[in-house]
């Protein structure tokens, strides 16, 4: 049985030979020993195996005892490179790569949970084991040996477990002196990296986590939505278009855990007949053309899920006092029949419109808008939030290449200047066209400002095409010929941007140098711009 110990001297020459000679003096083999200096003292961990006959071992810690300068001593239960070694064999079993890594000549030194099982080894049976033995199929781990880096190598390795594609990365291992003293291979599975670059541009589940902000308005927003997401009370989106109306009631869903589909219906886009008849549902011979068994509304095939009601604001007056008895009585009635049907779905609704304004108006019912109106959340418009423009763009640059497998761009500072200085009418929804469009046609990995066009440019020029140089004229004096251009470039800024301050942002222009440049060339603008 190996005995254990922790041993703490005072530091001196001779430390390790006194131990090393009053241990072998007592029969006993040294299997390990290490050494940590700390100050003045010596902290030395020795594990011993006693080779005398079994009854015959005598107290190796009090044999120890009258060595000069030991402080203290005690049994332990690990040395501590053991309890370092079990804590990496951890760390590397919880990981989803595989991990082989193998000395000077090939041996393996180290591999994880997961190599084992594919290659359906003993963790134990695989160690000190040739790598030439494992049956690889590739050794490019041994090059490593001689100082190259493999980096993404695409594999296929077929075991008794199957077939196993996976990319391998390879990499020798170096010690202080920065000899070669080893390699290692760590391999990715290729269809973990599919579902993992899928569930990134196209996931199943939308959660909070994928609401990207960093504006504290929106970071309340969420942490209100976050408190009534688990509640069956109706819940009202207001917010322009663009704004993620539908990401935040599809986060709100996703956060109540319950147990049915998410449904969405556009209210807007189905005339009033088409509209009842998805919402309600119908029996079988209710109207010409429908089916002959009828067909359960949305609000059954829900079942305990959420039905969400976008542009419930455009929605006709009657389908309005319908929806209204549905929420009410908890029950709805297919169109041509005469049984109530229980319903259990949680209703979340949005609308960009003025739903005061139309009560007043006799547009939208006032019983309806008191109903839905009990939980409102109100998502600013992106122009209130331009610190976010350059995260919301970096996520959609990451989002596109990850769906077409390439490389994340990144875009130029006078391309983030252009887009905080948009005033953005079509929100999150018109950024992500935006950044969408300079990342499909910008061919390097930084977008420059050419590429940003704006949905007012597009009819100016070919995209990502430098503006046309201005024609001279022959005759004209410079200074007027600069003149007419910088007005033109006045008159084009001003035209699509919301503020004086706003353009002058974008000409990287003061305030006031503005202010004096409009006044010079007679400026007049044609809409109204405020002056802020």
């Amino acid at each position: 049985m190996p005995i254990k110990l922790h041993l703490v001297f005072q530091d001196r020459v001779g430390i390790v030979a006194d131990l090393s000679r009053r241990i072998a003096d007592r029969m006993f083999n040294i299997v390990a020993m290490e050494v940590d200096r700390v100050a003045d003292l010596a902290h030395v961990y020795v594990e011993a195996e006693n080779r005398q006959a079994e009854g015959a071992s005598p107290d190796l810690a009090l044999a120890l005892a009258d060595i000069p300068g030991l402080l203290t001593s005690r049994a332990i239960e690990t040395l501590p490179q053991e309890e370092q070694a079990q804590r990496l064999r951890v760390v590397l079993d919880n990981i989803a790569n595989w991990v082989i890594a193998v000395d000077t000549r090939g041996r393996v030194t180290t591999i994880n949970k997961v190599a084992c099982t594919i290659l359906g080894l003993d963790h134990d049976e695989a160690l000190g084991r040739d790598l030439r033995d494992l049956n690889l199929g590739d050794a490019t781990i041994l090059e490593s040996l001689s100082g190259r880096i493999s980096t993404d190598v695409k594999k296929t390795l077929v075991t008794n477990s199957g077939r196993f594609q996976y990319f391998a990365t390879c990499r020798p291992i170096r010690d202080g002196g920065g000899h070669i003293i080893g390699a290692v291979e760590i391999a990715k599975d290729m269809q973990e990296i599919r579902m993992l670059a899928r569930s990134i541009s196209e996931p199943a589940q939308i959660s909070f986590s994928d609401i990207v902000g960093q504006n504290q308005a929106i970071n309340n927003l969420i942490g209100y939505a976050q408190l009534i997401a688990a509640t069956d009370s109706i819940v009202c989106i207001r917010g322009a278009s663009g704004t993620g109306k539908e990401l935040f009631a599809r986060a709100m869903h996703t956060a109540s855990r319950r147990p049915g589909p998410f449904v969405p219906i556009n209210c807007a886009a189905l005339p009033e007949q088409l509209l009842e008849s998805e919402l309600f549902g119908y029996v079988g011979g209710a109207f010409t053309g429908g089916l002959k068994d009828g067909k359960p509304g949305l609000f059954e095939v829900a079942g305990e899920g959420t039905v969400f009601l976008d542009e419930i604001g455009d929605m006709p007056l009657p389908s309005q006092a319908k929806i209204l008895r549905v929420m009410q009585d908890h029950c709805v009635r297919r169109i041509g029949g005469s049984r109530e049907i229980p319903i259990q779905a949680r209703i979340i609704t949005a609308t960009n419109r003025n739903l005061e304004k139309m009560v007043e108006d006799g547009g939208f019912r006032q019983d309806l808008y008191y109903r839905i109106n009990v939980l409102p959340i109100h998502i600013p418009p992106l122009q209130e939030r331009p610190g976010d423009i350059a995260l919301l763009a970096e996520h959609f640059l990451f989002t596109l290449a990850s769906r077409m497998g390439r490389p994340a761009k990144s875009i130029a500072a006078q391309g983030l200047a252009k887009l905080r200085a948009h005033h953005w009418p079509g929100n999150v929804r018109e950024l992500k066209n935006v950044v969408d469009r300079a990342a499909i046609l910008c061919t390097e990995d930084v977008i420059d400002e050419r590429f940003i066009i704006l949905a007012h440019e597009l009819g100016d020029r070919i995209p990502g095409q430098l503006l046309p140089s201005p024609k001279s004229e022959p005759g004209q004096p410079l200074k007027s010929q600069v003149d007419r251009l910088e007005k033109e470039i006045l008159e084009s800024t001003l035209k699509r941007s919301k503020s004086v301050r706003q353009a002058a942002l974008s000409l990287g222009l003061s305030h006031t140098a503005l202010l004096n440049k409009i006044k010079r060339h007679g400026l007049h603008v044609t809409r109204p711009l405020r002056i802020e």
